[in-house]
């Protein structure tokens, strides 16, 4: 007797991975029904852990702290492979046609780029600056005509690498960029790319699409040194906000967010907020840009009404939030709960929670709709 056996279907675009940090594993989401499907184990150290997604959405590409590369099949619910390529690595990002991964690593510095497909090593870019010294690696985006651009934590550099012909990668070095870009980001559209420094005020702009004008410095004195306060956590700039004419991004040792004119790059407007902000974030519509922060006020998120730059509302989801991740229009917007074990969701026009799912120690939330985004 012939049986027709037929795989439930599933739909990709429906998907994404909670990254589960102590545990060393992921779960696999749908985003709509507010579920978990699956979760894929031994998966390496996860306490800095970022994803990509193919161009297609079945594949999830995990960068592991302790130098992990990771391809999740998110149909088959398995670990299709995982190679560790280097001792400390940062983050990464795909190309732009999906056919090359690139890593950023601390140990040793510098980028390593490999086949999507088979995660064999395509090419291996030493960060060395000052005669043979390796430099970490932060701030690692893709950006258009098959180029990564990074920036060189201790050398003060931001390179760019053209993979159109990857057997034979174009590296552009621009030297002399600021003291310790700690993480960059890249606008939405691939033209700017901004590295935030830690070791002095500002930011350095680099523009893509004339990159001969090298390197413009902006916002060069909005804190002086005797203003800053400790830094408890690192804020990341990937999840930057651009919303309406503005660019919302996190102040370093300071409680505030710096609103920057996109046109002229000259600040607007310091908001300020609860403490120190890790990560702030627009809605897909921009229409508003959450916040989280670092310690000792980690249990809030604040919302900024985009309109009138100012202050919305505060939340208190729960101790230790450390992730937020929207859905592609924006209703609603996933959290990351830590310390509480769980992973809530809010409806963003009514600011109230709608559903929550349990987690062992949840520090991301990832969704394949970043396989459609620059940067991300």
């Amino acid at each position: 007797m012939a049986f027709n056996v037929q795989a439930e279907l599933r739909a990709t675009g429906d998907l994404g991975l909670i990254i589960e940090r102590e545990a060393g594993s992921a779960l696999i989401i749908d985003t709509t029904e507010h579920k978990q499907l699956a979760r894929i184990d031994k998966l390496g150290d996860l306490s800095h852990a970022s994803v990509v997604f193919s161009r297609d959405q079945r594949f999830a590409y995990i960068f592991g702290r302790d130098g992990g590369l990771s391809k999740i099949d998110l149909l088959q619910d398995k670990l299709d492979k995982r190679i560790v390529q280097a001792g400390n690595s940062i983050g990464g990002a795909i190309s732009q046609d999906g056919t090359l991964i690139a890593v950023s690593n601390y140990t040793p510095g510098g980028v390593k780029i490999f086949s999507a497909d088979t995660l064999e090593l395509v090419a291996d870019i030493p960060a060395e600056y000052a005669d043979g010294k390796l430099s970490k690696v932060v701030g690692l985006v893709d950006a258009p005509d098959q180029r990564f651009v990074f920036s060189l934590f201790d050398a003060g550099e931001i390179w760019t690498v053209d993979m159109s012909t990857p057997k034979k990668p174009k590296i552009e070095k621009f030297k002399n960029v600021g003291k310790f870009p700690y993480d960059g980001l890249i606008t939405s559209d691939g033209r700017f790319y901004i590295a935030g420094l830690f070791g002095e005020s500002g930011l350095s702009l680099l523009d893509l699409w004339e990159p001969e004008k090298g390197i413009k410095r902006i916002l060069p004195d909005y804190v002086k040194p005797d203003e800053q306060l400790p830094v408890y956590k690192m804020p990341h700039l990937e999840g930057w906000a651009v919303a309406d004419d503005y660019i919302f991004v996190p102040a370093i040792g300071k409680n505030e967010v710096l609103v920057i004119d996109k046109q002229s790059w000259k600040l607007v407007k310091a908001i300020p907020v609860a403490g120190q902000p890790v990560f702030v974030m627009a809605r897909p519509d921009g229409r508003q840009v959450w916040v989280n922060f670092a310690t000792p006020e980690n249990n809030k998120l604040q919302v900024i009404d985009v309109k009138t730059l100012n202050l919305q509302s505060t939340l208190t989801p729960g101790h230790a939030v450390l992730h937020m991740e929207f859905t592609p229009r924006g209703e609603n917007v996933w959290v990351a709960v830590r310390d509480d074990d769980q992973v809530l969701v809010y409806d963003t026009h009514t600011l109230k929670e709608i559903a929550h799912l349990p987690a062992q120690k949840p520090n991301g939330v990832f969704f394949t709709s970043r396989a459609n985004k620059i940067g991300f």
